[in-house]
């Protein structure tokens, strides 16, 4: 989690708990403290009940960031977006999905400069960030298969942990 998010919510780890699970799934806050994916507002117990805590806890939290404009300036304008993954397979599209050293540079430009080369478009492309998710992929949705020599050159680039392709 980013340091300033450590910071706020240190003495309150419920609360770091929900305001984690907001920033993943791009949950936004408004200033009166209520929760909306994009336009459609959540319900604080839906939320409670997935992250098994009490509702309390989720409105706590919204209500603090509301009123600490730090974080409020951050959980303002998140947004969740379609992420076809999941889906890739019934659209026609591969999907890899690439581990590799968290911080690292150039692995996105290298990557897709190695797809640009065999001529495959790029769907969709995400990043997780190293600072959300415990074990952070680049995933790649292609709009067909990659060649094995692509792969090859993929899996020989320096931080590069391991390829999964589905």
């Amino acid at each position: 989690m980013y340091p300033i998010l450590e910071d706020a919510f240190l003495r309150y780890p419920m609360r770091k708990k929900v305001a984690g699970i907001l920033l993943m799934q791009g949950l936004r806050v408004d200033k009166n403290g209520r929760i909306f994916s994009g336009n459609i507002e959540i319900s604080p117990v839906k939320v409670a009940r997935a992250l098994q805590v009490d509702r309390r806890v989720v409105l706590e939290t919204a209500a603090m960031i509301a009123g600490v404009p730090e974080l409020f300036c951050i959980f303002e304008s998140l947004a969740p977006t379609s992420f076809i993954r999941g889906v890739a397979k019934h659209l026609g599209f591969e999907v890899i999905e690439i581990e590799a050293e968290p911080h690292a540079v150039g692995i996105v430009s290298a990557v897709s400069g190695i797809i640009a080369d065999s001529k495959i478009s790029i769907r969709q492309i995400v990043s997780d960030d190293p600072d959300i998710y415990p074990s952070p992929k680049l995933t790649i949705v292609l709009e067909k298969r990659l060649p094995a020599p692509a792969l090859i050159r993929i899996r020989e680039l320096k931080n590069i942990i391991r390829i999964s392709i589905g």
